[in-house]
């Protein structure tokens, strides 16, 4: 299990996010596709959260990626395109965790939801390890 950190600690933030996209891989005959892509919407969300924590900027409740997103551009910030799509993953914050809400995932949306979250999750690894923020970096 993974160490407990503090909320303002991006590093918490970040094992939420593997913790969620270690759920989204994990694929079984009782488990429907939904439930997986909102862990990796869950991923991808906490992931750039984390990101926002790190550079100092308030994180706003709520689960619209675009949003969050922008909120890192605002920060002079390159977002690759692959990375900003993964503002598509916002409808299963919401529409994957309830029955007829939303339409049944496919096995390529699926898979798609898990590529974009998994490249959001290392994009943002890759930049806290280039500011120094590695998973011991800070003292608790």
């Amino acid at each position: 299990m993974p160490q407990r950190r503090p909320p303002d600690d991006p590093r918490a933030w970040l094992d939420r996010a593997r913790s969620n996209m270690a759920r989204a891989r994990q694929t079984h005959p009782d488990v429907y596709l939904e439930d997986l892509c909102f862990d990796a919407q869950q991923a991808t969300e906490k992931a750039l959260k984390g990101l926002l924590i790190h550079l100092d900027v308030s994180v706003p409740h709520t689960h619209d990626l675009a949003n969050l997103i922008t909120l890192v551009q605002k920060q002079r910030l390159e977002v690759p395109g692959s990375v900003e799509e993964a503002a598509i993953l916002t409808d299963y914050a919401v529409s994957a965790q309830y029955p007829g809400i939303g339409e049944s995932v496919t096995r390529d949306e699926y898979e798609q939801a898990v590529a974009i979250a998994e490249h959001v999750l290392e994009w943002v690894e890759g930049h806290l390890e280039e500011d120094g923020e590695t998973p011991d970096s800070r003292t608790d």
